[in-house]
């Protein structure tokens, strides 16, 4: 029926904050503090769940920065081995190790006079740490095989999904350089405790892909909608944008319905994955982590990696207060 079919509202209007779309008003305070956060030089540690867009709110300071004409680099820690990782940050001189035929500039390097965004720098390894320490203080660095140190000017914003401080108890991580990277420490939160962005971020991506040529969305169904909204999106909004994709992928015509939604978004598993809802697996990771901290709120939400007040907005949810 007609009024079961939800259309894009004709007012909605998104703030876009250097590729940061929003309507949700923690999201426009927490523009202000990136505002005032980019005026200085000092270091920050970006947490938050995987998918709240930490690399986009690491280029934001940058361009808000008196920086910004410098260079920005960004890597992934997670995707090197930890000699490739070495070299991938301060470069190597011909003939350090097999297969390196030439010098080779680091991102420390290329991001002189700029910012250096190390996202998932919780799996830098140990013996790198150390290295990693002495640039952020001395500011300067050794290249693998060098002789010579090298001067930089870069600024670091790293950025984690696990919590540094568990990290550190557990021997994983240098306490020295915690300290040193956190100057600034930063939450970016979950999409769904982002009022109003949900919906909104939904039809931002549907008017972005509306202009492709695989299918044209005009309207939702009620029920489909129901399931975005109510759905808890633990990968946020990489994961919303990746679900408008697969229904324009998967469906056709002018409606997008049920049938059109992931099969997390329906409530089932994907092929070969156990029938265990999301949620489900939401609170039993919780009832573990409590029953490991003996209870402790804070202990468990400092593993969690989210704040304790989500913590216990979590608890009364799931019915486990």
């Amino acid at each position: 029926m007609a009024h079961d079919i939800l259309r894009r509202p004709a007012d909605l209007r998104l703030r876009d904050f250097h590729g940061i779309y929003t309507v949700a008003p923690q999201m426009a305070e927490l523009f202000v503090t990136l505002q005032r956060v980019a005026r200085a030089s000092c270091t920050v540690l970006l947490g938050g769940e995987t998918g709240t867009g930490k690399e986009l709110v690491a280029r934001a300071i940058h361009a808000e920065s008196p920086r910004r004409k410098a260079p920005f680099q960004a890597v992934n820690c997670a995707t090197f081995s930890p000699t490739l990782l070495e070299s991938e940050l301060f470069g190597h001189v011909r003939g350090s190790f097999t297969g390196a035929v030439r010098d080779r500039d680091g991102l420390f390097a290329l991001a002189d006079r700029g910012t250096l965004f190390l996202d998932e720098v919780a799996e830098i390894p140990l013996d790198l740490q150390g290295k990693l320490l002495r640039v952020m203080q001395e500011k300067n660095f050794m290249p693998v095989g060098a002789t010579r140190p090298v001067t930089v000017d870069v600024r670091v914003i790293s950025a984690t999904n696990k919590a540094l401080g568990r990290e550190v108890v557990e021997g994983r991580f240098r306490e020295d350089l915690s300290y040193r990277m956190r100057v600034v420490p930063l939450f970016l939160p979950p999409l769904r405790e982002r009022r109003g962005d949900i919906e909104a971020l939904f039809w931002h991506f549907v008017d972005r892909m509306n202009h492709g040529t695989l299918r044209r969305i005009e309207g939702v169904t009620r029920p489909a909608m129901d399931a975005i909204r109510s759905y808890p999106w633990p990968g946020n909004v990489r994961e919303l944008r990746s679900a408008v994709e697969y229904a324009f992928v998967v469906g056709e015509g002018p409606l997008l319905d049920v049938q059109d939604l992931t099969p997390e978004l329906r409530g089932q598993p994907p092929p070969g994955i156990p029938s265990l809802s999301l949620a489900d697996t939401e609170r039993e990771r919780m009832l573990r982590v409590l029953a490991k901290h003996k209870g402790r709120k804070a202990a468990a939400a400092a593993e969690l990696g989210i704040s304790r007040s989500t913590l216990w907005r979590r608890l009364y949810a799931y019915h486990l207060r």
